[in-house]
């Protein structure tokens, strides 16, 4: 039996805690499919695909069995087409929980056949988020420490280069 997941997230940027989730989900699961949301209600600072890009260049190393695909609607769904059994979430700190909690409850409801997994973020990126890592680089701020090194050149350039039309 193959064990497929699904890691979901908008990724504005793709974070090294977000990194470190998928380097241990990819060890523990046969298939991992790191889907990128496209929220209608958000306005990201990098395009769908301009993610799903950044994203697979920053995987690149943890083997094919990792794949990126970008996805709209409900996760549970995005599962089922990928065939996936378990969905992998990450948690920084105890605040992350109740509000992962309830997500993972409504999934489990809405597709019992679906286990939610979490795995804690290594402790030197307890800290991180996307919008911090993009609050930083505004002012200038070293990112290195906090993203990998194609989302962290993408972001200063995007930054140089202005917001986007």
């Amino acid at each position: 039996m193959t064990r497929v997941a699904v890691f979901p997230g908008s990724f504005d940027p793709m974070t090294n805690a977000h990194l470190d989730v998928a380097r241990r989900a990819s060890g523990l699961f046969d298939r991992l499919v790191i889907g990128v949301l496209n929220n209608p209600k958000k306005e990201p600072m990098f395009g769908i695909d301009e993610r799903v890009a950044l994203i697979g260049r920053s995987v690149a190393d943890l083997g094919a069995h990792v794949t990126v695909d970008a996805f709209d609607g409900l996760t549970v769904n995005f599962a089922k087409r990928h065939g996936a059994g378990f969905i992998v979430r990450g948690l920084r700190a105890v605040s992350d929980f109740e509000a992962e909690l309830q997500m993972a409850l409504t999934n489990r409801k809405l597709a019992p056949e679906i286990d939610t997994t979490f795995l804690m973020t290594a402790l030197e990126y307890g800290y991180v988020s996307s919008s911090l890592t993009k609050e930083v680089a505004r002012f200038g701020g070293d990112i290195g420490p906090m993203v990998p090194a194609p989302v962290a050149e993408a972001l200063v350039e995007r930054l140089r280069a202005g917001p986007r039309v």
